[in-house]
Formats: structure tokens, sequence, C-alpha cells
């Protein structure tokens, strides 16, 4: 029974995430099935993740091949689908001549080695300032988490990285920033998920680039949620103009499977880290680069780009075409959605949506994130589209604020 393994869950596991609300067994293409046989439509992907959905036979057979062909071989070798997915990111960023790929297990370490990038070029330069913004997500290790916004995140662990700068992602605060000086790199996401998906204004990515120009900074673009073809782009900053010098990737990568990538696209950020300045012991495993490199392939065989791009679009129209009064706004860019309530909902409807056999999730108490794999149907998007006002209605009839 379900009850069951929740308790043996409680009984056996650090309680860092709380009480979960599920035990899944099982899941197929956008379904997962809990241990008592119910069945969800799953429009949170693992928060971004699950790029393919679930059990999909590219990543299936990718994994399947590799393990019976080398598991691990540890970074005194080079595997073959290392180089290849190596060679495949650095097509899919746009990096050119200059770009190199180092691999890990997770967005939070892609941007640990970033931020060593960034501290080491600020060493080597004599600068030491670092910029992130304001509700900024970049991970939870110590480093990652210095970068952080939220303070309750980290004030339990402090005292982090001392000269780091949160500024708000306005034109005008940018520019109060930098007329400062000293700034060794500025960190940030094109869209903030974990803010409630909140799209960084285009100019100032361009202005950001233009001030790291000036001033000799590096510019990281954390796309480790929105990479991957999330917004109908491989990378949200496509399309902007703005190129910047280190990017990451993590969530989506994998398709499931656990893998980071930071990816240097300036001469400058290139060289900044020398042999034996940085590592990790699992980073390029061969199984996690062989899924990966299915996860890339699917992506441009299936046109999932476009899916995203075209599908994001009509769902979010479909939503406001609802006119449900407590819809404040939706927001967002290819499959990646926000659905902002008049009031701190959000978490409630994430429950009464689980019980109408949806999965959803709250980014903040008034937000909805909808971030679906990318083989999502339309037909699929309007049962949730459909469902959704009678789930605002039961979240403002039941349960306290």
């Amino acid at each position: 029974m379900e009850s069951n393994w929740l308790a043996r869950y409680e009984d056996s596991m650090l309680g860092v995430f709380g009480a979960p609300s599920l035990v899944l067994a099982c899941g197929e293409g956008v379904y997962v099935e809990d241990t008592d046989g119910n069945k969800y439509m799953d429009l949170l992907g693992g928060i971004a993740v699950n790029a393919l959905g679930h059990a999909h036979p590219a990543i299936v057979q990718a994994v399947e091949k590799q393990v019976r062909t080398l598991v691990h071989a540890s970074n005194f070798f080079a595997t073959t689908p290392q180089i290849q997915l190596g060679e495949a990111l650095r097509e899919i960023v746009r990096g050119g001549a200059h770009a190199k790929v180092f691999l890990s297990n997770s967005g939070t370490e892609a941007n640990e080695a970033a931020l060593k990038i960034v501290k080491a070029h600020g060493n080597a330069t004599g600068k030491h300032r670092i910029l992130a913004l304001t509700n900024a997500f970049h991970g939870r290790s110590l480093g990652a988490l210095s970068l952080t916004h939220k303070a309750a995140y980290r004030e339990p662990f402090a005292p982090l990285i001392s000269n780091v700068e949160w500024i708000e992602p306005t034109r005008a605060a940018l520019e109060d920033a930098f007329a400062l000086g000293d700034v060794a790199g500025i960190f940030v996401e094109p869209i903030q998920g974990e803010a409630g998906v909140i799209e960084v204004p285009q100019d100032f990515l361009a202005r950001a680039r233009a001030l790291c120009d000036e001033q000799g900074a590096l510019l990281v673009a954390d796309e480790v949620q929105t990479g991957m073809g999330r917004t109908g782009k491989w990378m949200a900053h496509h399309g902007s103009g703005m190129v910047p010098d280190v990017i990451t990737l993590a969530k989506a990568l994998g398709g499931g499977v656990p893998i980071g990538a930071t990816i240097t696209l300036s001469p400058v950020a290139t060289a900044v880290l020398k042999p034996g300045m940085h590592g990790t012991t699992f980073g390029g495993n061969p199984v996690a680069a062989a899924a990966a490199l299915a996860v890339i392939h699917t992506i441009k065989s299936d046109g999932l780009l476009e899916r995203a791009r075209t599908l994001g679009e009509q769902w979010m129209q479909r939503i406001r075409a609802l006119d449900n009064p407590h819809i404040k706004q939706v927001r967002g860019r290819g499959l990646l959605i926000g659905i902002e309530l008049d009031e701190p909902r959000a978490g409630m409807a994430v429950k009464v949506a689980q019980e109408s056999g949806f999965i959803i999730n709250a980014a903040n108490p008034t937000t909805i994130r909808l971030a679906p794999p990318l083989i999502l149907t339309g037909e699929q998007a309007d049962a949730f589209t459909a469902a959704l006002p009678g789930i605002i209605a039961k979240s403002y009839s039941e349960g306290e604020l």
C-alpha cells in the first residue's frame, strides 16, 4: 500500500524534502503511476527534467546499450560518448571554435564550475565582485548557494562567499552596479523558474553583455532549467543577440539521467581553468553521456523545438481565454509556463490537481508552474486546461491560506 511505502520513506530517508505526496512506481510518456496503481499526467516533468517523458525508447535503448558496453571509466580516460556529447553541445549552444565542455552530474555542479571560472578570472585580473539577480536560484551546494538569493536557503550555512551582490533585473540597477567597477562576473537566468517563471528583459541581457565587454567581466547564462529546448529554442538566450562567456546546463540534458555541463564560449573563459584546478569523478560518465546524446538526437529528429514553441503559445492563449477571475497572469515561453493566481493558493492547487490526476508545481505561493515533457500533445494540454477552472475553484473553497 502507498501508506506503507510512505512510512518506510520517513523511517529511512533524511527529511530534507519534507514528506512526499506520492510514491511513484513507473511511467510512460507523459504519465506516471503510483504504487497504488493511480495514474497521473505529469505536467512538471521532474521539474523540467524529463524532456522526452518517461521510458522513452531512445533513452532506454541508449542507456541499455551503454550499460552493456562500459559503465564508468574515470577521468584518467576518455570515452566515445563523452567526446560525442562534447561535440554535440558545442553545436547546439552555437559555441564556435573557442567552446569547451566540462561535464558534471547536476545543475548545482555546473554552476559550481562556472563560479570557479569567474572567481579564478577575478583573481587573475584583480576583480572580486560577483553579481547575481534578485530571486535567483543557482543551486544548493555552498558555492552555488552563495549565488542564490533566497535568504532562508543561505542563512543556515553562513558565512558563504562574501563578495556576491544581488541586483534587480533592470538596466538602471545593472549600470549602477557596474559603475562601481571591480566586477569579475555576473550570473543570469534568462527566465527565473524558481521565482515564478519571470523573464529577464532582453535589453538587460544585451546591456549586461556590453558592460562585461567594457570592463572585462564574464557573463554566465544559467540555462539549467531553460535550456535543451524548454523554451522552444536550444537555449533561452538564443535570439536575444547576447552571447555569454559561460553556459550551464543540466535537468533536461539527460532526460532523467543525472548530468550537468559547463560550457565556455569565449577565449577568456576557456583559458581560465588549468589541469588540476577542477574535476569530478562521475563527470562525463558514458551512460549519462549516451542518454544525453539520445535526448539531443530525439529533439532534433522529432521537431520538439517547434512543438515546444507552438504548443506553449497555444496553451498559454487557451488558459488566458478561460478568463478566470482568479488568474492574474499567464506567462512564460515554450513549455515553461507560470500561472499567477490572485491569492496564495498555488500550494492548494497542487494538491487538488493531484487528486484530479495531474502533477503540477507551486513555484511560489501564488504561481503554478508547468514544465511538462516536450512530447506533450495538444490534446493532453487541453485536458488540463479544461480541468483548471475546477481545480482553481476547489483550491479557493477548501483549506486555509
